[in-house]
């Protein structure tokens, strides 16, 4: 495993919300029609801190509406999304992402022309170097290059935690399908998250780099960050997960540790017909 120190989470600092509820993420009767159909009906689960959670059901049980509707893509039709005791619901993604709730896509979504680093550094936020007269000004330009500096530490860092600091030069665009993940992971982390959402992080990965990502999400929860993963490899969900959160047809079907959900009648017959 890389030497690099990994960056803290906020939630080392404040374990719990200001109700004392040690659950950063709670979604109460979500609900989300398109066109009348019914994608969300009347979800309800919460997310502890400092675990990693999955979200598991067949396609078109909803699990990626529901994303969407935690991270302001889409807004409910009905029901509240809280993160760290403040109602976040409709907010717009980017007010979402500053608070420290972070997502990544099924489709990652890198700018393919320019370089990796590259794209590490456009995921900083509030970078001083974006105000033109800040840039220009005698006295004020030191901070800006002081500040860049820094973040370009910060994504070397990053880079190298996750291993593909080999690729810092390269187009983002020529990356295999894992590297774009680790990538996007990597990418995501440089926003200072509390929470990251991640959609089918190990879809086109192979072995090896699966399992390399997965050894940087234990090593980020053992520091504090929350994960909840949407996925359908139920290996990976079921060796990796505190918690397993089961959707079926917009709602939630079970909840519980994975031998739990294993074992769970309804969850067989719904989705893991036998298999696991």
């Amino acid at each position: 495993m890389s030497d690099i120190e990994l960056p803290e989470s906020d939630a080392t600092v404040s374990t719990e919300t200001a109700d004392g509820d040690d659950r950063p993420l709670r979604v109460e009767s979500l609900t989300k029609t398109f066109g009348g159909i019914l994608a969300v009906d009347s979800a309800t689960f919460a997310v502890e801190r400092g675990s990693i959670t999955g979200l598991i059901g067949p396609n078109g049980a909803g699990k990626s509406t529901t994303f969407n509707l935690i991270t302001g893509v889409h807004e409910p039709d009905s029901g509240r999304i809280y993160f760290d005791g403040e109602d976040i619901t409709g907010l717009q993604p980017h007010r979402v992402a500053e608070r420290g709730l972070v997502r990544t896509f099924q489709i990652t979504r890198e700018l393919g022309e320019m370089t990796v680093l590259e794209n590490m550094l456009l995921a900083f936020q509030n970078q001083r170097g974006e105000a033109l007269w800040r840039a220009v000004l005698p006295g004020v330009r030191g901070s800006v290059v002081d500040q860049e500096r820094e973040l370009l530490e910060r994504a070397w860092e990053t880079l190298e935690l996750f291993e593909i600091d080999h690729l810092a030069h390269e187009e983002a665009g020529t990356l295999s399908g894992g590297q774009r993940k680790l990538l996007e992971l990597s990418r995501a982390l440089l926003t200072d998250p509390e929470l990251l959402l991640l959609d089918e992080p190990m879809a086109g990965v192979n072995p090896t780099l699966e399992g390399k990502l997965l050894e940087r999400i234990h090593d980020l929860t053992d520091r504090g960050y929350t994960f909840l993963i949407v996925e359908h490899d139920m290996d990976v969900i079921m060796e990796n997960c505190e918690r397993v959160i089961v959707m079926h047809q917009g709602s939630v079907l079970a909840d519980g540790p994975p031998a739990a959900i294993q074992a769970d009648e309804r969850v067989i017959e719904a989705y893991l017909g036998g298999e696991v």
